[in-house]
């Protein structure tokens, strides 16, 4: 049996915002917003190329024995993978994201610029909510990996 990974909760305060942040900036396309019921809206939107979504929620209640979704902006080590980490910096720049430098872990640590080795590659970047993103540079296409 497969196990796949197809959606991320991301914990938000304002739906609408995060969705702009998401759509606009980021580039994800909206899969669904919807009132699913009466006071619980999901918005769904999935990165070019993934097969994960994300979703952003408000009024879901926690499901017994869960310890919730966790407070907007405590999401971490979610990584999206690219294959030109300078070309789509340059386009969450353009898009008015605040993004860090290229970065790799050299012997002192991390260290402006792209690394020479694959999959070595990284930038980082917060939503508004404060919620981390990593991105990698990945050495070929998911379809050819």
């Amino acid at each position: 049996m497969d196990w796949t990974l197809e959606v991320i909760t991301v914990p938000v305060s304002d739906v609408d915002r995060a969705k702009a942040f998401y759509a606009d900036q980021v580039g994800f396309k909206v899969d669904l917003d919807a009132e699913v019921a009466p006071g619980l809206r999901i918005v769904q939107l999935t990165p070019p190329g993934s097969r994960c979504s994300v979703a952003l929620m408000s009024g879901m209640p926690t499901p017994p024995g869960s310890p919730g979704l966790g407070a907007p902006g405590s999401l971490r080590g979610v990584q999206l993978c690219v294959t030109d980490i300078e070309a789509a910096r340059a386009k969450l720049v353009s898009r008015g994201v605040e993004v860090s430098p290229v970065l790799h872990v050299g012997p002192q640590g991390w260290a402006e610029g792209r690394s020479e080795a694959d999959w070595s590659s990284f930038m980082h970047f917060t939503d508004p909510d404060g919620n981390a993103w990593n991105v990698q540079e990945a050495p070929a296409p998911l379809s050819e990996r």
